[in-house]
């Protein structure tokens, strides 16, 4: 029997959506405040080495993208408005989005604040087809939080990706079986899920410049080539993934990392990108009933060099302060041995455990309930009226000595 066969009955494909939010803060910034509709905003650091955080649509056309210099795009685009990063805002706003995700499927793996891969397979009798899952969740977006979503509707994680990046914004972008030998040949190899910078160049030296390029090679030239990757290759540029969509329920980590478009060298800026990464994954484990051993820290340079740092608790923990405290001791901690521009950070929360049921010791713990009492009463308070209405101190608690808590480094 064929591919896909079980029983004699041919298997029904997934139904897979990307949804991708369009210049997020932006836009949030220019619905709170509709004198900026129609302009062209900023945000991000105000001083003097912040960088863009988000660029509006129309800041765009003058060059403006995120991760660039403030001091570079007010140059490009005169007229863009500079606006500081209102993180506790954007915060709450992500889990509204999130709260309209779980709406359609359980099946809901974050990759951001602002994007996510949602499984509708199996929900056609309670919401549709895919496609009007998906026209459905843009119009909700739309009503109910004034924004846009760009959403991808295919039958794997990378063609559903690669869809909602093809129209943006506001797109609603479909890849059937049928489309794929039509839409993927002429796109650049770059499009392709782990080729970056580096490794299109080197397939750019050697002739490949678009997926159709690189189908002409077998999978066992291209394995030569580029070793284990190779085979990777080969399986996308015929939309061939079949990777599940995982929830953080059922997830063996809780990551939450951010590329920027250019090396960010403002180590103060990708602290602030870190801080929230941490109250993003602290939360999601929260949500999840679960609790983390190991916290770790992912850097990223501009020629695709990546450390890892990691530190383990003597007791899993899903407390915001306690892994705010791990992350920027490891944090610290690089930007001493040499601080470099980074072009990827990324925070994650690893050997997770559902925790039994624990009971503070009776002397010494204090402000571990305390922290804990925090964190249920922030998340409640979010949960209920789903608005900015309480933030944590921005400040970190002083890191632990090197005693306390093991560490663990690691560089590829």
């Amino acid at each position: 029997m064929g591919e896909g066969y079980s029983g004699g009955v041919k298997a029904a494909p997934r139904q897979i959506l990307h949804v991708d939010m369009d210049s997020f803060f932006a836009s949030i910034e220019q619905r709170d405040r509709p004198e900026l509709r129609g302009k062209p905003v900023l945000i991000g650091g105000t001083g003097r080495r912040g960088v863009v955080s988000t660029a509006s649509y129309e800041a765009r056309p003058f060059g403006c993208h995120s991760a660039q210099p403030m001091a570079v795009a007010p140059r490009l685009c005169p007229e863009a408005i500079v606006l500081p990063t209102d993180g506790k805002k954007y915060a709450a706003v992500s889990e509204q989005l999130f709260d309209l995700f779980r709406d359609v499927s359980p099946l809901v793996e974050p990759l951001s604040v602002d994007e996510a891969f949602l499984d509708v397979t199996g929900c056609e009798r309670l919401w549709g087809s895919a496609v009007e899952v998906a026209r459905d969740l843009k119009a909700r977006v739309r009503a109910e939080m004034e924004l846009t979503a760009s959403v991808g509707v295919a039958a794997n994680k990378f063609l559903a990706k690669l869809a909602s990046d093809l129209e943006k914004p506001d797109g609603l972008t479909v890849i059937m079986e049928d489309d794929i030998d039509r839409v993927l040949p002429p796109l650049p190899v770059g499009r392709l899920w782990g080729v970056g910078p580096r490794t299109a160049e080197r397939l750019h030296a050697r002739g490949v410049k678009t997926i159709g390029d690189l189908r002409a090679w077998s999978e066992r030239e291209l394995e030569r080539e580029f070793g284990s990757s190779g085979a990777h290759y080969w399986r996308l540029a015929r939309g061939l993934d079949d990777r599940d969509v995982v929830p953080d329920s059922r997830a063996k980590s809780i990551s939450q990392e951010r590329t920027f478009a250019v090396d960010v060298d403002d180590r103060e800026h990708v602290r602030d990108v870190l801080r929230g990464q941490v109250e993003d994954v602290a939360r999601r484990l929260r949500r999840s009933g679960l609790k983390t051993r190991t916290v770790g820290l992912k850097i990223r340079y501009g020629d695709f060099e990546t450390i890892t740092r990691s530190m383990t608790f003597d007791r899993p923990t899903d407390m915001t302060a306690e892994l705010q405290d791990a992350a920027f001791t490891l944090f610290m901690r690089w930007v001493r041995s040499g601080f470099k521009p980074v072009r990827l950070i990324g925070m994650g929360a690893s050997q997770l455990v559902e925790p039994a049921d624990e009971q503070l010791g009776l002397f010494g713990e204090p402000e571990k309930a305390r922290n804990s009492a925090l964190d249920k009463a922030m998340d409640a308070l979010k949960d209920r009226f789903g608005g900015d209405v309480i933030g944590r101190g921005l400040a970190p608690k002083p890191a632990r000595s090197d005693g306390d808590v093991p560490e663990a480094d690691r560089k590829s």
